[in-house]
């Protein structure tokens, strides 16, 4: 049987096409669906009727049909909506389908009624629609989410949502709604706009999360609060990130990192075990997040493969190559991986120093060991002991290829953390059967921003300290933070909050948001804090990630029903586009044209 009820039964079904099985041989049933495809062997016409429960096969006799039906058969063409009634039958064994859960059976046709006859389709339905671009396939979402691939995607997102409010209702959470229409605030990223037609020259923000909203709730006493939300960041998209996105959304007072971690451990066991995911070994692994960075260079590190980064500054402090030690006496770093016994011509390592600048690098230095030294343009550089101490440390053996960047820390964490993943990616490093969970925990509250010449939060501005804050001293404090990976994605994120209007102000100002601005901006949270704010904090998952990751799916686009392009755009209904001149004066805005660059 599906995993739908039973049908009540009216003039168009009384039986979903994936329950026309076995048990129901020698009994009258009513089904309705789309025609998947049509196949004609002269004296029988042979139609697979399609629902979202799967496809039965249909067959028209001119005999027992009649002509009038056996002609409507002949008509049929692919995704014709059709009605369709008889006796179920069993098939011969010759014809018998094993690979559907219908194929013992067939449907012999006595009554039928064309419902809707449909146009040729511009790509195939049935089967997978590799003859079809991504921008056609999101021109005709509607026909493309027909397919059964991106139909079990959809059926699996909502099992994954339905799995999340099944366990947070079970633990006391309660389901509250928060404003879609706010105020712009901070938190990472562009905020959309829309202006006010009553307040000419202001304008609410839709939520990049809800973030305030949910503290403002643990103040209000409801203790423990979650959300299936909406939130939109006006950014570039890519894989795994879209313009708007669905988070689940979570609250809870009188708690520490802890309880926080513990509760979601048991909600991501219990959405795999529903959605059909991995096993989950209880307690998840835990690394800090400088372990992190210093072994993966990255906080969302895929555990599935080695290939670690390796420290080598200590290996060349009297280095006298001067690219080295220019590095190091600017406060650099100099890092590397060893990528194991590989041949490679020159090309391809001239491909990987592209790759490596791509990224970031001024450059990189690649070489293989041999014997006690390295064959690399590099080697005349270096002594023999600093040889000798950089292949201990990177492990090498004869043969390996090792890799070595020399920059700023963060650019040498950025470079090798994304080589270490092309590289297990082009050497097939990686089981795909493997899945590697892991909290990410004991977080810098700030980073330093040198561009901006300015202290960022790591996760946001409400994040509470571990332990007392000192101003003075911002690069030094810690957070009580935890990101959740799935092999190498996050999937979600969170941290105690600050539950102190003095400490939030200390923070603010520390991330130089000035006393009047915090005013301005969140004067609301600051004045809630000062009525008796319990200590809480919560987490935020993205779902599209998880269902992505559950399906197979290569971009959150497919697990999505109506997504964005890369730039943006809805290539279903046109969006965004033009609006009449009338609605503009109405909201008092005026389109200013950006000039182009030479113009």
């Amino acid at each position: 049987m599906s995993e739908v009820a039973p049908l009540r039964g009216n003039g168009y079904r009384d039986t979903w096409c994936g329950d026309v099985l076995p048990a129901r041989v020698d009994s009258e049933v009513r089904v309705a669906g789309w025609v998947n495809r049509r196949r004609d062997h002269g004296g029988l016409i042979f139609i697979d009727l399609r629902d979202r429960t799967g496809i039965v096969q249909l067959v028209f006799h001119p005999d027992s049909s009649g002509a009038q039906l056996f002609e409507l058969a002949h008509k049929l063409r692919a995704e014709d909506v059709l009605s369709a009634s008889g006796p179920v039958v069993r098939r011969d064994p010759e014809t018998v389908n094993a690979e559907l859960p219908t194929g013992e059976v067939e449907l012999k046709v006595t009554g039928a009624e064309l419902l809707a006859d449909s146009e040729t389709p511009p790509f195939q339905i049935e089967g997978y629609a590799g003859d079809a671009s991504e921008d056609v396939r999101m021109r005709y979402r509607y026909l493309d989410l027909r397919r059964e691939q991106m139909r079990e995607a959809l059926i699996l997102r909502h099992r994954v949502v339905a799995a999340m409010r099944e366990f947070l209702d079970r633990e006391g959470f309660i389901d509250v709604e928060t404003p879609v229409l706010t105020r712009s605030t901070p938190e990472g990223a562009r905020d959309f706009l829309v202006p006010s037609s009553q307040q000419h020259g202001s304008f609410y923000a839709l939520p990049q999360s809800p973030q305030l909203f949910k503290q403002l709730l643990m103040v209000s006493g409801f203790e423990r609060y979650y959300q299936v939300a909406r939130c939109f960041r006006d950014e570039a998209t890519r894989a795994d990130r879209q313009a708007e996105f669905t988070q689940l959304d979570i609250e809870m007072s009188f708690v520490d990192g802890e309880d926080i971690i513990e509760v979601n451990e048991r909600l991501l066991a219990h959405v795999f075990e529903r959605a059909g995911g991995p096993k989950i070994e209880l307690p998840m692994r835990r690394m800090c997040y400088d372990e992190a960075m210093g072994r993966f260079g990255t906080d969302r590190p895929d555990l599935r493969f080695g290939l670690e980064l390796v420290d080598l500054g200590e290996a060349l402090r009297e280095t006298e190559f001067k690219v080295f030690r220019s590095v190091l006496e600017g406060g650099g770093s100099i890092r590397g991986i060893n990528a194991g016994k590989r041949e490679m011509p020159r090309s391809e390592l001239d491909g990987l120093i592209s790759r490596a600048q791509e990224l970031g690098a001024k450059g990189l230095v690649w070489a293989f060991r041999e014997g006690g030294g390295w064959r690399s343009p590099t080697a005349k550089f270096l002594s023999e002991s600093e040889l000798t101490d950089l292949n201990q440390r990177l492990g090498a053996e004869e043969g390996d290829l090792l890799l070595l960047v020399a920059d700023q820390r963060q650019v040498t964490d950025t470079v090798l953390g994304q080589m270490r993943i092309d590289l297990a990616e082009r050497f097939d490093l990686i089981d795909p059967e493997a899945n590697e969970l892991v909290w990410i925990v004991d977080w810098p509250l700030m980073e330093w921003n040198e561009g901006e010449q300015r202290w960022d939060s790591l996760h946001h501005p409400f994040t509470a300290p571990a332990g007392e804050f000192d101003p003075s001293k911002p690069g030094e404090a810690r957070a009580v933070a935890y990101d959740v990976v799935w092999n190498g994605q996050e999937l979600g994120g969170g941290s105690i909050r600050i539950n102190r209007a003095d400490v939030q102000e200390q923070v603010f100002a520390a991330l130089g948001i000035d006393a009047e601005t915090a005013q301005a901006r969140f004067g609301f949270l600051l004045e809630a804090l000062s009525y008796g704010a319990p200590p809480h904090g919560g987490i935020a998952y993205g779902v599209d990630r998880i269902v992505q990751r559950l399906s197979g799916a290569e971009t959150i686009r497919d697990v999505i029903a109506f997504p964005k392009t890369a730039s943006g755009f809805d290539l279903l209904t046109g969006a965004p586009a033009p609006v009449e001149e009338a609605q503009l004066r109405d909201l008092g805005v005026a389109i200013h044209k950006r000039k182009l660059a030479g113009h």
